[in-house]
């Protein structure tokens, strides 16, 4: 189970709707080995698809160096979905290499860019193998341990 919390959820919608019609793309990563999302950092989609998102490999090596240096690893790795529902695709999921953490998918097929309903989903992807699992999402004063 994914526990969040709200703002950390409202900043993921945000990105993927100011990056769409691209797909956005990030990581929010928490201390090691405690499974909480903390620090929210958006990177950018070095692909500039809207079918597919990639990471700039001198961000990635930056963002990890960073994180080792802050006791940090990677507890959600986002992206969005701009014309899909929000499960992984046959790339999506070959191409997670976190086994550890949720991969959180928002899909902003229905409004785009503008305010409205979008769709956010949670999985755990390890050795290819796909698995929903559910979101708990937590204003900040009732996050809890």
């Amino acid at each position: 189970m994914l526990r969040i919390r709200q703002d950390l959820v409202d900043r993921i919608v945000e990105h993927a709707r100011t990056d769409h019609p691209d797909e956005a793309c990030g990581v929010i990563a928490g201390p090691e080995g405690s499974d909480r999302p903390e620090r929210f950092i958006p990177m950018v989609n070095a692909a500039r698809s809207p079918t597919f998102y990639e990471f700039d490999s001198g961000d990635l090596f930056r963002l990890y160096k960073d994180m080792q240096a802050n006791d940090e690893e990677p507890v959600v790795v986002y992206h969005s979905h701009t014309a899909t529902e929000a499960y992984p695709s046959r790339t999506d999921i070959a191409l997670a290499s976190e086994p550890g953490a949720h991969y959180v998918l928002v899909s902003t097929r229905e409004t785009g860019n503008a305010d409205g309903p979008y769709e956010l989903r949670s999985y755990r992807i390890v050795n290819g193998e796909v698995s929903e699992e559910p979101i708990e999402i937590h204003d900040l004063q009732n996050l809890g341990s």
